[in-house]
């Protein structure tokens, strides 16, 4: 199959199409870096002639609220009415775990109006929602930080890594569409403040982390099961201390 991924060039992006690879398929990575831009439209229709799947894992250079609203919306318009034109017959996006029960945050709020599109917009579809990824844990905690320390909610967390994220879209990619959506998360479910202050003592951080239940997270303050499966999920098999063993 011709699989087309949308931000190919990523770090959830360059392992589908690794993957994808590997198992005999024609991947091919679309991005303002290869001259595909899902914004103004240049260069979408070239790259989607001949396509079976579109894969969409991009994400908005700005999380400014308007900025991804206005990014989710128009990109995934533009791909599913080029989409419609080229034939494909499938369209696999990429998004979060709890985006529906978080309306407090920008970003949640805008990829719910990406699946909105989704689901409504002609071509078979499955959307992959993910918790967060162990690799931006630092961020994370930069993002938190509030006059040197770490503020961070005392909810249930449940972290993988990037290569179970692109597995699982992968395997969506080559399976038939659900015309539906599917939870994944990482095998352990642990305490954001917890699993923060345990990322940043191993990378030698000595910002102390506090648990806050009134620290938004992306905009948002979460309940105890805001960002972590309520229902089935497919869980990783990559734990955190494999993942850090193998950084080390």
């Amino acid at each position: 199959m011709k699989i087309v991924v949308v931000g190919g060039t990523g770090l959830i992006g360059t392992q589908v199409i690794a993957r994808l690879t590997e198992a005999g398929h024609e991947a091919v990575a679309a991005s303002p870096g290869t001259g595909v831009d899902t914004l103004t439209g240049q260069g979408v229709d070239a790259a989607l002639a001949g396509a079976d799947v579109v894969v969409d894992v991009s994400n908005s250079p700005s999380f400014a609220d308007d900025d991804v609203l206005r990014f989710f919306t128009t990109s995934t318009r533009t791909l599913l009415d080029a989409e419609a034109r080229a034939g494909v017959r499938h369209h696999v996006a990429l998004s979060i775990v709890g985006a529906d029960r978080n309306p407090g945050s920008g970003y949640m709020r805008a990829k719910v109006a990406q699946e909105e599109l989704v689901r409504s917009g002609g071509v078979p579809w499955t959307v992959v929602r993910a918790t967060q990824f162990f690799e931006f844990a630092p961020r994370i905690a930069d993002g938190a930080t509030v006059d040197g320390e770490v503020r961070v909610p005392p909810v249930g967390f449940q972290p993988l890594a990037s290569a179970d994220v692109a597995r699982f879209v992968a395997e969506a990619a080559v399976g038939e569409p659900l015309d539906g959506t599917v939870d994944v998360a990482g095998p352990e479910r642990v305490r954001f403040d917890e699993f923060i202050a345990a990322v940043l003592a191993a990378a030698g951080d000595d910002r102390p982390v506090v648990a806050d239940p009134a620290a938004p997270y992306f905009g948002a303050v979460l309940a105890d099961d805001s960002i972590v499966p309520q229902g089935d999920a497919r869980l990783g098999t990559v734990t955190y201390a494999d993942f850090a063993g193998a950084r080390a």
